[in-house]
């Protein structure tokens, strides 16, 4: 009897709804098309226009590298607002991409999308 509760202590115990924790999840690449397949939306390279181009270089990119690299950016530069993460206060050269001074992170892709043909 002695054995089975002490195995039964060894086991870690379950979540009552019988799920498992739940562990972080790691950003990927963007998937690159497999040979001799066309490139889905946000595969396809697009082309940044000049103002841009100041933040995230002038080469042609996929839709998602444009996002991680503005992010990039904006956690380098600190333009997250402290009181609130979701909020990205536009330096000079964002500003010019945002067209304003403030945009919060949901806006972000709305305003890249003009920026990025």
């Amino acid at each position: 009897m002695k054995a089975k509760k002490a195995d039964a202590a060894a086991k870690p115990a379950k979540a009552k709804d019988g799920a498992a924790e739940a562990k972080p999840v790691k950003a990927k690449k963007v998937a690159q098309p497999a040979e001799g397949r066309k490139p889905n939306a946000l595969q396809q390279p697009l082309q940044p226009s000049e103002d841009l181009a100041a933040v995230v270089g002038s080469d042609k990119l996929a839709r998602g590298e444009a996002v991680s690299k503005v992010w990039a950016y904006i956690k380098e530069h600190k333009l997250q607002n402290p009181k609130d993460g979701r909020e990205i206060l536009a330096d000079d050269k964002l500003g010019k991409v945002f067209g304003k001074s403030k945009v919060t992170m949901f806006e972000m892709n709305k305003h890249l999308a003009q920026h990025l043909k």
